[in-house]
């Protein structure tokens, strides 16, 4: 049961599924610069978007993504339950790109159906960490922990603009984003073929490899920062307070998963 689950999340395959849950979005166009000249400014000054209230609700979906990954951890750990953690895991891939693109399409749903898309990704990550630290015991906390520090970091560097948002700065991460999530969906596309990338493996080029993902990751939460206090400057309506928080919870998943993939290739090579 054990091997059969964790050969969805290895290698190609893990980074696939990672694309499908919408983890590379802090720099698609859900953040573009014109996003608040199309939502307009709120009718009201009692319904104006505020820094605290997206702050507080990134915190409600970061919540109720643990929720849902407790719900796939502990099937994962019965006997009696294990068999209904891989229709978890493809609902939760599956359900959480359907309901991504209805909220970065209709950003006025994104109250009612981000903490949606929040539990199903719950849902996915679950069974990818569950059974990374069947393998390697206590390295999801390691993960968790150090997602935490990059996040803290990030935030005081952009707290104290010693890193600031500049048009040139998000292109040149736009850019890498977007050149990371094809290089991966060419590596899926290879490994129909039998061609493996040397990326994926526990190699320096593999370690070096994630290193620089998980630096374009914290990166992109610079400017999801900067997305967030534009919106509450601009006077954006409320519900943007959810989608703001919408965005930077897929900032922080990814994140989180590019350390977890980072720490597994280092744990690799010492075995």
């Amino acid at each position: 049961m054990k091997s059969t689950i964790f050969s969805i999340f290895a290698a190609d395959n893990l980074k696939n599924n990672i694309n499908k849950m919408g983890l590379f979005d802090s720099s698609n166009p859900s953040f573009g610069k014109d996003t608040y000249d199309k939502v307009g400014k709120a009718v009201d000054s009692a319904n104006v978007m505020t820094v605290n209230g997206a702050v507080g609700k990134t915190g409600l979906l970061l919540a109720l993504v643990v929720a849902g990954a407790a719900i796939t951890w502990n099937m994962f750990t019965s006997l009696a339950y294990q068999g209904l953690v891989m229709p978890l895991f493809w609902l939760g891939l599956i359900g959480g790109l359907i309901v991504s693109l209805i909220i970065i399409f209709k950003k006025e749903m994104a109250p009612y159906l981000s903490p949606v898309y929040a539990i199903l990704e719950g849902l996915a990550l679950g069974g990818i960490s569950v059974i990374a630290n069947a393998y390697y015991p206590g390295i999801v906390f390691q993960a968790l922990s150090l997602t935490f520090v990059v996040a803290t970091v990030m935030l005081i560097l952009y707290r104290f603009r010693v890193i600031r948002a500049t048009q040139k700065f998000k292109s040149v991460i736009f850019i890498a984003t977007a050149s990371i999530a094809v290089f991966y969906l060419i590596s899926f596309v290879l490994s129909f073929f039998g061609i493996s990338s040397p990326a994926y493996a526990a190699t320096p080029l593999g370690i070096g490899i994630s290193v620089f993902v998980v630096i374009i990751a914290a990166l992109n939460l610079i400017i999801d920062f900067d997305f967030i206090e534009k919106g509450a400057e601009a006077q954006a309506p409320r519900y943007m307070e959810w989608y703001g928080a919408f965005g930077l919870m897929i900032t922080l998943v990814w994140l989180y998963i590019e350390i977890l993939r980072l720490l597994i290739k280092i744990a690799g090579r010492s075995r």
